[in-house]
């Protein structure tokens, strides 16, 4: 009984250690357009690219559940991108990051759609495992939307990565993009409890 209450503990806390990698990824991911704005007079462009290499590595390693690991791929994709163009144009690179983390979650909830369960439906059944066809069909629109949304987003950060200004690409990428993609998130959680197959379920 021991032996399992310590298994119990030590799985707890590699879970705890990784929620809090995981959020403190987030902060840094979020913070990093600014960061750029901030402090690229006093830093080279390369630093920039280097700790962007650190967040991407942070997110691999906080990868824990099957569903989780579909990032995997991309996201090492995205890193060899970042170091290809760091050795291009280093400038370029340091600005590169926010778009090619939206086109790496793009790629996944496409490439579910492409090999079902769709992304949301995976989430969806964390909570609710017998989730009826109604559900499984609602999800695959919501995948469907999240990847039209993230490739948008794509585009507008590359687009003012490379003909906008820095303020305007900072503003886009560390604010406006996370209010749009709050709003989807808090329509889709209301639109989900107005629907028989989600309130059947709770």
């Amino acid at each position: 009984m021991s032996a399992m209450s310590s298994i119990v503990s030590k799985a707890s806390s590699r879970n705890k250690a990784g929620a809090i990698l995981f959020a403190v990824g987030t902060v840094l991911g979020v913070g990093y357009p600014f960061a750029v704005y901030f402090l690229r007079g006093s830093m080279p462009a390369a630093s920039f690219v280097l700790l962007a290499l650190c967040l991407l590595m942070l997110r691999l390693v906080t990868l824990r559940s099957a569903t989780a690991r579909l990032w995997t791929p991309p996201l090492l994709v995205t890193a060899a991108v970042l170091v290809v163009t760091t050795l291009l144009n280093a400038e370029i690179a340091e600005k590169a990051y926010p778009a090619l983390m939206s086109l790496t979650a793009a790629f996944a909830f496409a490439w579910s759609l492409r090999h079902p369960p769709s992304l949301i439906e995976r989430f969806a059944r964390l909570r609710q495992p017998e989730l009826p066809l109604e559900g499984v069909a609602y999800c695959r629109k919501v995948t469907v939307i999240w990847a039209i949304w993230l490739s948008l987003n794509a585009v507008v950060a590359t687009v003012l990565a490379l003909w906008g200004g820095l303020a305007l690409w900072a503003l886009w990428t560390g604010f406006i993009s996370y209010l749009v993609t709050g709003l989807l998130v808090v329509s889709e959680f209301a639109v989900r409890r107005l629907m028989p197959a989600y309130r059947s379920g709770r």
